[in-house]
């Protein structure tokens, strides 16, 4: 398999070498341990819904699929200095830990930029079921007033549903809105709904009108409004992620406000460079008026398309300007991403096999792992 410095940027369309590369991820296969998909035989009907079954020549591989190479043969027993650094899971109550992580804390992620259409809803829930499967509990805060967050997750968010806008206006707690996702277990979701897009306005006549998320969601937790929100200890979540409009508007800096980190995604096309040196600024300006702790975290490039040089280009230079935060794993372009929302799914449960949710197994490894500047 072909490793770039944009992480996988594809992988092969066979489904043993599907689940070979699964084997050796950090969060292991949905339900199962490393071991038990090393030995699992391959059945030929259980590949992915994306990909169509491979004719036995070789010349006549995936144009998104280049050849895997050697250290990730289905033959070649892993390293075991590689399998002493992968991810321990949570289960049960099992107390596991992450090897450049801390999981005896809460941390509490803002997915942001304010140019839309670049995979912020798409990687909160994706993140979110990934970490999930891999046993950590995982509340999701949907700030979008589209509210897809919660369509992805499965959880109900009609006009008659209460959710963030009764928080965020009428002083609700988050325990009368917090719901499981119907589709991903350890999954738990505040819904968003219509009455959002009017949050901007009500909230301008609001006492501390920029940090009323912030004061009921670390109520919820259990914190004070004091604590350094780099600092939570662990609670009943190990990770928040709160799905932000596209804008900068008082939901944006609601949701910072509230958050230790920022997750930007950033899509690989000129436009999103220019927003995202914008973005940069605001984060700046909220650690100097509202949020001295925030820092952006990382950020992660998606809708990569390795066919155009345009896609290369644009990872080139935002790893040239910043480094370190940015992820290796580049998300591809995949149709089974944008189909699972239909299904009121995330691309982990809709098709597991598919390049999609296998980019994103490897994202909320590097976010685990990720130190926080």
């Amino acid at each position: 398999m072909k490793r770039t410095e944009l992480g996988w940027v594809d992988l092969p369309a066979e489904a043993q070498q599907r689940r070979s590369v699964v084997a050796h991820s950090a969060l292991g296969w949905p339900g199962r341990t490393d071991e038990t998909v090393a030995d699992t035989a391959v059945d030929p009907t259980d590949v992915s819904r994306e990909t169509t079954p491979p004719d036995p020549e070789p010349t006549d591989v995936s144009r998104e699929s280049p050849a895997p190479s050697a250290d990730l043969h289905p033959d070649t027993e892993p390293d075991p200095v590689q399998v002493s650094r992968e991810t321990t899971i949570r289960t049960g109550a099992a107390q596991a830990s992450v090897t450049g992580a801390d999981l005896d804390r809460t941390r509490v992620v803002s997915v942001a930029n304010q140019k839309g259409g670049v995979g912020k809803t798409t990687t909160t829930v994706n993140v979110a079921a990934a970490l999930a499967q891999a046993g950590s509990r995982v509340l999701v805060v949907d700030l979008d007033p589209q509210g897809n967050a919660s369509t992805a997750l499965g959880v109900a968010h009609g006009l008659d549903t209460a959710g963030v806008y009764e928080v965020l206006v009428h002083d609700a707690a988050f325990d009368e809105v917090v719901r499981p996702s119907s589709s991903v277990p350890g999954v738990w979701c505040a819904p968003s709904t219509m009455d959002v897009a009017g949050c901007e306005i009500e909230l301008v006549g609001l006492p501390d009108r920029e940090s009323r998320l912030r004061s009921a969601l670390r109520r919820h937790l259990g914190y004070s409004d004091s604590s350094d929100p780099l600092e939570f200890p662990a609670s009943r979540y190990d990770f928040v992620l709160i799905d932000c409009p596209p804008s900068l508007g008082l939901l944006t800096i609601n949701a910072m406000t509230a958050s230790g980190e920022v997750l930007i995604p950033i899509q690989c096309e000129y436009y999103a460079l220019e927003g995202l040196t914008q973005l940069m600024r605001n984060v700046e300006l909220m650690r100097a008026h509202l949020n001295p702790g925030l820092r952006v975290s990382a950020i992660v490039m998606t809708m990569f398309d390795a066919r155009t040089r345009l896609s290369s280009q644009v990872a080139a230079e935002v790893r040239a300007h910043f480094g370190e935060l940015v992820l290796n794993t580049a998300v591809p372009r995949s149709v089974r991403i944008s189909e699972a929302p239909s299904h009121g799914e995330t691309v982990m449960t809709y098709d597991p096999h598919s390049v999609g949710a296998l980019s994103y197994r490897e994202v909320a490894v590097e976010l685990t792992r990720h130190e926080v500047p």
